[in-house]
């Protein structure tokens, strides 16, 4: 009776990691991230091959570069993906390295603050009002996308976000 015990709740264990959140990639290694915000994509490469590509939403006020905190906008260049948050609020969220040394130092010489926690997350069902771009500046995709993102994409790897 014991033995069926443990078994029963490996299967339940194993079951429930399986539909959870946290998915397992096996596939090729992502080396790079491409967001085109002109044409609202996201494209995960491994070397020139696009693994997969994503429709994204973005800072409400997309247009141009991010100069400063609560812009609206997402920051333009290159940077990092540097941090995970599992527990994030927008379901899972992977974070990217801005400000860099130059983000700060343009936002200095306006006398403000950069901002910073720039993310690429999911989409809760409470921010599905119909808007396409909505974040402070982060890159948004479907919760089921974040997933497979968040499995895929590790931290390291670089990512470049173009008008």
């Amino acid at each position: 009776m014991r033995v069926i015990s443990y078994i029963l709740l490996a299967l339940t264990l194993c079951f429930t990691a399986s539909c959870g959140k946290f998915k397992t990639y096996n596939g090729p290694e992502i080396t790079h991230v491409v967001v085109d915000k002109t044409k609202r994509r996201m494209f995960l490469l491994s070397g020139p091959e696009v693994i997969k590509a994503y429709r994204v939403g973005l800072g409400f006020s997309p247009d141009g570069h991010k100069e400063v905190e609560g812009d609206g906008r997402t920051p333009e260049g290159r940077y990092t993906i540097d941090r995970r948050n599992p527990d994030s609020q927008f379901h899972l969220s992977i974070g990217i390295s801005y400000p860099n040394a130059n983000d700060i130092a343009k936002a200095r010489s306006l006398g403000k603050s950069p901002g910073g926690d720039i993310f690429i997350h999911g989409r809760p069902k409470k921010y599905r009002n119909g808007k396409r771009d909505w974040t402070a500046g982060c890159i948004a995709v479907k919760d089921r996308e974040m997933e497979e993102i968040y499995a895929m994409v590790k931290n390291g790897t670089p990512i470049t976000i173009r008008k």
